[in-house]
């Protein structure tokens, strides 16, 4: 049971962080006047995002301990854990600042200015970070619902 209370919770995380991926940030810069008011806007979604994909890996270690056990399961947790700190503690401040610095919306910057440039790769690391947050989480869900279904199939036969 512990297992389905842990999947549960990790299918809700991947549920949100798709719905961010496919549908808040495209109809935010599909249907907001500016790329720049689109892109401030889904940059106060992620952070709420990446902050559930730091609770949630502790929250399953805690719930369901069998998979403390399991080096595949505390790798995810420990890497999903890990990209979202880089993105929420390193990333993401540094695109927030260097949207101030710039004075003028990024997308209005020359393609070779050195900020648009270093906006470029930020926004890449952060989107990486998201990916791996996602596979690592996905990995650990396929480990839920294995340990769900085992334990499952363990009762079942003990009856």
């Amino acid at each position: 049971m512990r297992s389905v209370t842990a999947a549960l919770l990790v299918a809700l995380w991947l549920g949100a962080a798709l719905l961010t991926v496919a549908v808040v940030a495209p109809g935010a810069f599909a249907v907001l006047p500016t790329r720049a008011m689109a892109g401030e806007m889904v940059g106060r979604v992620l952070p709420v995002v990446f902050a559930g994909a730091v609770i949630v890996p502790v929250l399953v270690m805690f719930i369901a301990p069998p998979m403390r056990r399991q080096a595949l399961a505390v790798a995810s947790s420990a890497g999903a854990v890990l990209a979202s700190a880089v993105a929420l503690g390193v990333v993401n401040p540094r695109i927030a600042a260097l949207r101030v610095i710039a004075i003028v919306p990024v997308d209005q910057l020359a393609p070779a200015d050195p900020r648009r440039v270093m906006f470029g790769l930020l926004h890449a690391l952060s989107v990486g970070l998201l990916g791996v947050t996602m596979l690592a989480l996905t990995a650990l869900l396929v480990l839920l619902v294995r340990a769900a279904v085992s334990g499952a199939q363990t009762s079942r036969d003990a009856r």
